[in-house]
């Protein structure tokens, strides 16, 4: 009868153990979840950065081109170019 009682103890100890490592991990995963959440923000918000500045460098360069630089005349006369059709587009809708 000792040896049961014995056994029983043992496995209730070796329970206690699991339980308690398995509230660990559970909060060490709830860490984790919490940090990959900060880090998806974290990088969404450099990616909206990152493209409003090659916006703003686009912007920057086509205004350039269009002062007189030499580099880049070509983009600028494309770009010129796409604007007036969208204007005749434009136009040709109004008069319809």
């Amino acid at each position: 009868m000792g040896e049961l009682v014995d056994i029983v103890d043992s496995l209730e100890n070796k329970i206690s153990k699991l339980l308690h490592k398995l509230e660990l991990l559970q909060q060490s995963n709830t860490k984790l979840e919490n940090e990959l959440t900060a880090t998806r923000k974290n990088q969404d918000s450099s990616q909206k950065s990152v493209s409003d500045w090659e916006e703003k460098y686009n912007s920057l360069k086509l205004a350039n081109s269009m002062l007189g630089s030499n580099t880049n005349k070509t983009e600028a006369k494309l770009k010129i170019n796409a604007l007036i059709r969208e204007l005749d587009h434009c136009i040709g809708q109004l008069a319809v």
